[in-house]
């Protein structure tokens, strides 16, 4: 394992984790890795039921990244309503999605 997979590893399993913390549901991990030209390695895929529980899976994801890994998102959008927020962590991308939105 290269030091990059090591990484993308602790990354995604402390995303996920930032997740369950604050009940998220449905969580979905894509990997591109085989697909020419994607914007990253992989996609984290996961749903709250309200603009309330989807920022708290943001923020829940981002205070655990921050604490355990040092590392913070390279871009976030979508805050705003909090229908589907995106956070680009370069490797992985995160989409928090309200449930009917996802839909």
């Amino acid at each position: 394992m290269t030091k990059k997979e090591v990484n993308t590893d602790s990354l995604i399993a402390t995303i996920i984790s930032g997740i369950e913390d604050v009940k998220g549901k449905d969580i979905i991990i894509l990997d591109l890795r085989e697909i020419d030209n994607t914007v990253c390695d992989y996609f984290i895929i996961c749903e709250g039921t309200s603009n309330t529980q989807v920022n708290a899976i943001v923020g829940a994801i981002q205070k655990k990244v921050s604490k355990e890994l040092k590392d913070k998102p390279w871009h976030i959008e979508g805050e705003d309503n909090a229908e589907w927020i995106l956070m680009d962590y370069v490797n992985v991308v995160v989409h928090v999605f309200q449930k009917h939105i996802r839909e």
